[in-house]
């Protein structure tokens, strides 16, 4: 399995934090509300081992936004939260007052745009590290379980997937998601070089 070294690892989590930081920012303004996130640990897993995390075995089912990312990096992400923590995210995205009705109906818009902000966020500040262009794609809504999501069915892939477990901190409500990159093996090799790009920059 595909490992960093221990100052590789901290350094992604800072670049990821980095990234996450401007999306709550950008959350912020939206929901006139203060939004803190924070990136507190980076896994590389196989696909099938990160289903099971989401409770893919029990049937769980997550809310998924997915983007395809080419340029900078060529990924496909995922932004992920369990399917009984959506309407939540949503109604604190939204307000209030909301009937479940209404919330269920604006459910994929509103985490569209979430996705959209966080995912993007993070691709940016590796797409910074690299000093090349990022191109992403609109954001896909999903809903099913891990094995749904990230399955890829009649093909055959053997890459590896980047967790990041993001906590959200929304109106005083603790909230956790999951960020998910399917990386196959000229990736990862883009990754280690951008995070040992990004340590040289750091030390000089």
């Amino acid at each position: 399995m595909f490992q960093l070294t221990e100052l590789q690892h901290d350094a992604l989590v800072e670049i990821f934090n980095i990234g996450v930081g401007q999306a709550a920012a950008a959350m912020s303004r939206i929901v006139s509300e203060e939004v803190t996130m924070s990136v507190p640990e980076i896994t590389f897993q196989r696909r099938a081992e990160v289903a099971h995390t989401l409770g893919a075995q029990e049937g769980r089912r997550i809310c998924a936004v997915a983007q395809q990312f080419s340029g900078a990096f060529n990924t496909e992400a995922f932004l992920m939260f369990p399917e009984e923590k959506s309407l939540e995210i949503v109604r604190l995205m939204v307000g209030q007052s909301l009937s479940l009705e209404e919330l269920s109906e604006m459910e994929q818009e509103a985490m569209s745009e979430i996705g959209n902000i966080i995912l993007n966020s993070c691709m940016a500040t590796l797409a910074n590290a690299s000093g090349k262009e990022l191109q992403g794609s609109l954001p896909m809504y999903r809903i099913g379980t891990g094995n749904d999501i990230l399955g890829q069915p009649g093909k055959q892939w053997d890459g590896v997937v980047m967790t990041l477990k993001i906590d959200f901190n929304i109106e005083r409500h603790h909230i956790y998601g999951y960020v998910a990159f399917l990386l196959d093996l000229p990736a990862l090799q883009d990754l280690t070089q951008y995070i040992d790009s990004y340590l040289a920059g750091v030390t000089g």
